[in-house]
């Protein structure tokens, strides 16, 4: 629903958002709230062509964001203090790319189980990591930050609130003790048991393939969007590296 989300409940969520747990109290994340309507509509194009996006109540980037913590360190001289140590001033490289990950997700999630447990509904837009220059310029984006996720907020339908338990993988093949398990093809072929019937109820099409393991091969890994999206992490990971 376009329902406007209420400002004390917007709050809220950004409120849980900023609890989150967080590498060494760093908080290596931003959150942009996009309600500018024309970069909404942008949105919707670039993140894979998903209207829905632009007519979102509440949307929110979140970044992975280093930028912060390394000005902050060169506002306190750390790059002198490390030429007098005879020490070479470090800058952010792939480890701390990752730990902020860590934390923009965390905190992403932090915000969609909140609204979860105020009869908000969220989803989550991947398709952000695509087209990097795009989305770099749209949004100001200085060199040590990435946009990991988009966050989408609205009021269900009432008709959704009975459907809204999506089906998950048989626990078996995530649940793991001690040790990593690979499975044989036996059991492989049962991945999708649960799934498969509510994603695909009435969509003939995923058998031109011939079954679902090559549907979902051609749809989602072997996807020109899944492509772009390679390239484009790729051309982040070289600028931040830069």
């Amino acid at each position: 629903m376009d329902k406007p989300i209420a400002s004390a409940d917007k709050q809220r969520l950004f409120n849980c958002a900023m609890r989150a747990a967080t590498a060494g109290n760093m908080m290596l994340y931003s959150m942009i709230e996009v309600s500018d309507q024309s970069l909404k509509d942008k949105l919707a194009v670039s993140c894979d062509n998903q209207p829905f996006i632009a007519k979102a109540p509440l949307v929110v980037l979140f970044l992975a964001d280093y930028q912060r913590m390394f000005d902050y360190y060169q506002a306190f001289g750390a790059d002198k203090w490390a030429e007098k140590q005879g020490r070479k001033f470090r800058r952010p490289q792939e480890g701390d790319f990752f730990l902020a990950i860590n934390d923009a997700l965390i905190a992403a999630q932090s915000m969609a189980t909140a609204a979860d447990s105020i009869g908000i509904g969220s989803c989550y837009i991947g398709d952000i990591m695509e087209q990097y220059e795009t989305h770099r310029e749209m949004f100001n984006l200085p060199q040590y930050t990435f946009p990991i996720t988009l966050l989408c907020f609205g009021y269900p339908h009432h008709a959704d609130l009975e459907r809204r338990l999506i089906p998950r993988f048989d626990e078996k093949f995530v649940r793991f003790e001690n040790s990593y398990r690979r499975f044989e093809d036996a059991d492989l072929v049962h991945l999708m048991d649960r799934t498969e019937d509510w994603q695909y109820k009435g969509k003939p099409h995923m058998y031109e393939e011939g079954n679902i393991g090559c549907y979902q091969y051609q749809r989602k890994f072997d996807a020109d969007y899944n492509k772009e999206m390679t390239r484009s992490v790729k051309a982040a990971l070289k600028n931040w590296k830069a």
